[in-house]
């Protein structure tokens, strides 16, 4: 991603020289969560903002800010490139079938893994967790990982687009068919889950926000479009470094309150058991095709980059009484960050 800095408006600098501090930055926010919980779990909470003489609206943190990183996936979307991507969609298709299988090619491996440890239910708690990111769409931020002057770029961001629009649909699939691996507990916690997403959270709060962003840049003039887009895609970089803080602030809060030493070690080999096979699973299926590095690249982060924010956002907002179930999911999406990073530089190479 070779750009000549000096000449970019400010905002561009800004997002470009955050873009490539961008795995610091993520480990900081971490870092910030364990030792300054405090901020970020007071912006977990609901707060009621005064509408006059009239009831407030009340309104928590995590949904705006996911909300935020989703506009702005969708403000990105270039049209153009998306219609030649549909006359040319190998690439497309297959990532989205394999972003669906992943889910049942890994999952049922985990949980059988799990089942053999001491664990009293079978690891359920990890495997829940695990179920709720691999549910969710392709990761808004994976689109950071390809240039724009890429040839995978088109096929990224029409991998998240069509992921999240489809995601109303699959999220509760994917939950309700990964149920029954679960002890009776966990079963009736992650359908729970699944019934916010069917009732509302992956139309309000994933797809939504997206078409708001995708809308907006159809209908805003070319030249304010581009000013515009350099504004949105820094607020989403620090919105997103934000979401990871407040999310991080519930589970790591939690943990310090409780240390659970076990737990973590678990939730870490769990997370990265999982991301393991997705990405390898990614980079098999772009070899058996045959596709190009950017092509490849792409396929392979589709497999791999789950919208890990969305799911925390689920299980802070329906299970806040159970926030040992963010700590996987906390992991999960500081290594898929990682392997992403390998990826890119490794289909570059090749």
């Amino acid at each position: 991603m070779n750009h000549p800095s000096g000449s970019l408006p400010p905002p561009d600098r800004a997002t470009l020289w955050l873009r490539r501090r961008l795995g610091r930055a993520v480990v900081l926010s971490y870092l910030a969560a364990l030792l300054l919980p405090g901020p970020g779990l007071w912006l977990r909470r609901e707060h009621t903002l005064p509408l006059g003489t009239v009831t407030g609206l009340s309104l928590s943190t995590g949904p705006l800010l996911l909300a935020l990183v989703l506009f702005s996936a969708g403000f990105q979307v270039p049209v153009r490139e998306l219609g030649r991507l549909l006359r040319s969609p190998t690439a497309l298709l297959a990532g989205l079938v394999l972003h669906l299988a992943v889910p049942l090619l890994v999952i049922p491996v985990v949980a059988f893994l799990l089942r053999q440890t001491p664990d009293a239910d079978g690891g359920s708690g990890l495997v829940t967790a695990m179920i709720l990111i691999v549910a969710m769409p392709v990761a808004a931020g994976a689109t950071v990982w390809t240039d724009k002057d890429d040839g995978g770029q088109p096929t990224m961001v029409g991998l998240v687009l069509a992921s999240t629009l489809l995601s109303p649909l699959t999220i509760p699939l994917v939950i309700t068919t990964m149920a029954p691996l679960l002890s009776d507990d966990y079963a009736d916690t992650l359908t729970t889950t699944g019934n916010a997403a069917h009732g509302g959270f992956a139309l309000v709060g994933v797809v939504l926000p997206c078409a708001a962003g995708l809308l907006c840049r159809l209908t805003l003039p070319t030249a304010w479009r581009g000013r515009t887009l350099g504004v949105v895609v820094l607020a989403a970089l620090v919105g997103s470094l934000a979401l990871t803080y407040v999310n991080a602030s519930g589970a790591l809060g939690s943990f310090l309150a409780h240390p659970r030493p076990l737990l973590f070690g678990a939730a870490l080999v769990v997370a990265a058991l999982v991301c393991l096979l997705s990405f390898a699973l990614g980079l098999t299926a772009a070899r058996l095709l045959r596709l190009d590095a950017p092509h490849s690249s792409s396929l392979t982060l589709a497999c791999g980059m789950n919208n890990s924010s969305a799911s925390a956002v689920l299980i802070t907002t329906t299970l806040p009484d159970k926030p040992h179930l963010l700590l996987p999911v906390l992991v999960y999406g500081l290594l898929q960050k990682t392997a992403a990073s390998r990826v890119v530089a490794a289909t570059s190479r090749a």
